[in-house]
């Protein structure tokens, strides 16, 4: 009868002495078979199933090290231990270029072969299972604190432990946790667009407020620039915190890494949010004190509302009385020729004090899934949206010039203008022609919706954002709310529905990663 525990091979010659271990083991659930030799455990293998391998490195006949390299050419996957009296750093070199899995030095005591039994047969289990008791825990605390009052402090940490949980989470889709950790981002999301209601006003005054849009470059950049570094701004349009806490490992070799935390102003869409980095003013400070530099174009044409974000970036910086020699390089990357050529003349920006870089890939992502079914089918949802977001940089242009930059000695400031939300709920807005197309905001004139769905903006300069005519007001939806006018409401009910969207008031939008990389 084969155990659930798993199946053991354990290849040594001297194995009548090891009896003991053997049923130590088999005590505790495993089963095992024992050979003398390496030949007699290559036929076992080709002809069974094992789940483990426990392989002496000194063996009569073929060697430990011979067999285990046929074990990995017959059995890629199956795990290998090497256990061995040899402790010579070479063998253990050999060892783990031979890709074994673990490494014990006799004599070994049957705790120590239960233990690295349990943690290659069972980590999964085990891991399963401490996630489920830690939530359980969790959910229950985050639970208490929505019902006793948050603040903004709280906020970033409910947010990064429901990333933390869910990333867990996409490891063990077997435990059934998503649908109740989705249900909880729900809640909290409900709680969280009350709380920016009734607080968001007061930031835009408030000594206390937590760092805004506004204050990404004076609080996270300049300090840099003025000690002298050469430092390089990497923005990652739509970046969203999850999307960053599994790209954050790649960085780990080349760079100690710095994690610091920033609301998005609103809207929470590129033309307000990623403006307001470049210029470290609010929009409608920008359209009072720089009208040319203010384009009120199409609000979803990237090249229209943002193309003077190297402008503005000049202009704060000597606001901030800094006059750079040589002057600061900006670039904006939309496709791979872009990106290839930047990537190949990354130096000439870090020879600079400060140079800034946006890339649009993640952006693109999001809004290609809309109307690309292929697209969709590659990311069904926020664990693939991540891995396609690692994936990306592992293998990008971007991540190599990020190298050389460590290399050099530069710093690098990353972070993102506003993130993305599925909208899986529909909200009906009343409107005339005039008013804006996004899907997660509007302005227009009277413009009107169900106030349980949006935050109503009646006094558009009280929020710092352009008045843009007479009577016009914003709404900004909560929650995974989507705007849908009256008419044909049922088809673009359907065709932006589980699209991912931004502009609109959400944790997920909302709290967002400001990252500082000194090179190692």
């Amino acid at each position: 009868m084969t155990d659930d525990k798993g199946l053991i091979l354990w290849v040594d010659d001297e194995i009548d002495l090891l009896r003991p271990h053997v049923l130590f083991l088999e005590e505790k659930g495993y089963t095992v078979t024992t050979v003398t030799n390496a030949e007699d455990a290559l036929e076992l293998v080709r002809n069974s199933t094992f789940d483990l391998v426990l392989l002496d490195e000194m063996l009569n006949g073929m060697d430990g090290l011979s067999a285990l390299t046929e074990f990995k050419n017959i059995r890629p996957g199956l795990p290998v231990i090497m256990v061995t009296k040899n402790e010579e750093e070479s063998l253990m070199e050999q060892a783990i270029g031979g890709k074994i899995d673990d490494y014990l030095t006799k004599p070994v005591n049957p705790s120590q072969i239960l233990l690295v039994c349990k943690k290659i047969l069972e980590r999964r289990k085990i891991a399963g299972e401490r996630i489920s008791r830690d939530y359980t825990s969790e959910f229950n605390q985050i639970a208490l604190r929505l019902m006793s009052g948050m603040t903004w402090q709280d906020w970033i940490e409910v947010h990064l432990r429901l990333c933390e949980y869910d990333i867990e989470l996409d490891q063990h889709p077997d435990l059934g946790l998503k649908q109740i950790l989705y249900d909880q981002k729900r809640e909290c999301n409900a709680e969280f667009g009350r709380f920016i209601e009734k607080n968001y006003l007061s930031w835009l005054t408030a000594k206390e407020a937590p760092p805004l849009s506004v204050n990404i470059v004076p609080q996270y950049v300049l300090p840099h620039v003025r000690a002298g570094r050469h430092t390089l701004l990497l923005v990652l349009d739509n970046l969203r915190l999850d999307q960053w806490l599994v790209v954050e490992p790649l960085l780990r070799d080349y760079f100690n890494v710095q994690r610091d935390y920033y609301f998005s102003i609103l809207p929470t869409a590129t033309p307000y949010a990623r403006n307001a980095i470049f210029s470290g003013l609010f929009p409608s400070e920008i359209e009072r004190l720089m009208p040319e530099l203010w384009a009120q174009g199409d609000e979803n044409d990237d090249l229209s509302c943002n193309r003077f974000e190297s402008q503005l970036l000049e202009q704060q910086l000597r606001r901030a009385g800094l006059d750079l020699k040589p002057s600061p390089k900006y670039a904006k990357v939309l496709d791979m020729q872009e990106h290839r050529l930047i990537a190949r003349k990354i130096q000439e920006f870090g020879d600079l004090p400060l140079s800034a870089i946006v890339l649009n890939f993640v952006d693109i992502l999001a809004h290609s899934r809309s109307s690309s079914e292929l697209i969709k089918e590659m990311v069904p949802n926020e664990a693939a949206f991540r891995s396609m977001t690692k994936s990306w940089l592992e293998h990008s242009h971007m991540f190599l010039a990020l190298q050389q930059l460590a290399q050099a000695g530069n710093t690098v400031i990353i972070t993102s203008d506003h993130g993305s939300i599925r909208g899986l709920r529909g909200a009906r807005v009343i409107g005339d022609r005039e008013t804006s197309t996004s899907l997660r905001y509007k302005y227009g004139r009277n413009i009107k919706a169900d106030a349980k769905n949006a935050m109503i903006i009646r006094d558009p300069r009280a929020y710092k954002l352009p008045v843009r005519g007479v009577n016009t007001n914003y709404l900004i939806a909560k929650e995974d709310f989507y705007f849908v006018y009256p008419t044909n409401y049922h088809y673009y009910l359907n065709y932006y529905a589980d699209s991912f969207q931004h502009g609109g008031i959400s944790l997920e939008e909302m709290v967002l990663p400001v990252i500082t990389l000194e090179p190692k």
